[in-house]
């Protein structure tokens, strides 16, 4: 008897689950649900507090301002000196005498050292005599042609010579003159090879002068640069050795490629500074685009996604995620070109920890 009732029982069972249920009633029925779950889980958050996954989260925040915001070209270049010369002997000799030392500072003009100019002297000496004999002999003639003594050609003959020879002596001083080797500019000795005893020789160099008060800034810069640096362009000078740096302006750029190396060379003026060395290493910052009122935030705010880039700002307590367009970046800060205006308050660090909607405190 058990057992037939068992089988009667499976056999509702299965015609009851075989009937189609009605789509507005099931409807109803997990509304109803939803309804009872939600009213439960209302309960339980007033009697346990707020939700872990909805905590305050710290953070820290950058507010966005307008910023002038450059982008530079770095090149590296080295110093060199406005006026860096070899001194060469205009005369060929021996050296008789040095009279400055390495590292000395000399003025344009002074000498330097001297080749001998023993056989030159002693010819203008013999000059001088005859000199000395015809200006005599000028004088008494013209003593005798202003009391009309005389004839014009005498006069003249012995004026002619007086002048001749002095004329021969003004040769030999500036020959002289090239047997002293000066200075053509002012500044420091900084190669001194010549010696007393040396033969030297027109085009043999032996000395170097600089003057390190006039200095520059050099460097080549590849040629697919050429439309973005120009002369006056702002540029910063940096000085990795020493260290230091400075700001100022291109003072040349030029027009003309080099055909061997593709590129064209610039030149910076630099101030008088004792640091600064000629063929020292130097880093040219030069600005190829300026934008005097630029979005600039930190690159590291920033995040990807498939879509694009966002950052998370911070609306009314609570994050949110904002797409944006970002531009160049330089020395860590990124041009926003838009989805970020002036005032918004973006998250730099804790931004892995935060959701959208997420309760944040700064």
């Amino acid at each position: 008897m058990k057992r037939i009732l068992f089988i009667a029982a499976i056999a509702i069972l299965a015609a009851c689950s075989s009937e189609k249920k009605d789509p507005k009633a099931e409807l109803a029925d997990l509304k109803k649900q939803r309804t009872e779950l939600d009213a439960k889980i209302a309960k339980l958050e007033s009697t346990v507090g707020d939700k872990d996954s909805v905590s305050t989260k710290d953070v820290t925040v950058f507010e966005v301002k307008q910023t002038t915001f450059n982008n530079y070209v770095e090149i590296q270049g080295k110093v060199d000196a406005e006026q860096n010369v070899q001194v060469n002997p205009e005369a060929q000799g021996v050296v008789t005498r040095v009279y400055v030392s390495i590292g000395q500072t000399v003025s344009k003009g002074q000498v330097l050292a001297q080749i001998d100019d023993n056989v030159l002297r002693q010819s203008m000496a013999q000059l001088q005599t005859q000199i000395d004999l015809a200006t005599n002999l000028f004088n008494r003639q013209k003593n005798l042609w202003d009391q009309k003594i005389g004839t014009e050609v005498q006069y003249l003959n012995a004026k002619t010579q007086k002048e001749g020879l002095e004329r021969q002596m003004n040769v030999l001083r500036s020959q002289q003159a090239m047997y002293k080797i000066k200075a053509p500019i002012s500044g420091s000795i900084e190669q001194m090879d010549l010696k007393v005893g040396q033969a030297v020789a027109p085009g043999v160099t032996g000395i170097r002068i600089v003057n390190g008060n006039i200095l520059k800034a050099k460097a080549q810069v590849a040629e697919s640069y050429l439309g973005k640096i120009s002369q006056g362009d702002d540029v910063k000078v940096i000085f990795p050795d020493i260290p230091d740096s400075l700001v100022t302006k291109v003072s040349f750029a030029a027009k003309v490629i080099d055909p061997s190396s593709r590129s064209f060379n610039i030149e910076v003026k630099l101030p008088s500074n004792a640091k600064y060395r000629a063929n020292m290493i130097v880093v040219l910052k030069v600005v190829d685009y300026k934008n005097p009122k630029a979005i600039v935030i930190p690159v590291s705010a920033i995040q990807n996604a498939e879509n694009g880039q966002y950052v998370i700002t911070v609306v009314d307590g609570k994050a949110k995620r904002t797409t944006i367009k970002a531009g160049r970046t330089i020395d860590g800060k990124t041009e926003i070109l838009s989805g970020l205006t002036q005032g918004d308050k973006i998250v730099t660090t804790g931004i892995d920890d935060i959701n959208e909607g997420d309760p944040v405190k700064y």
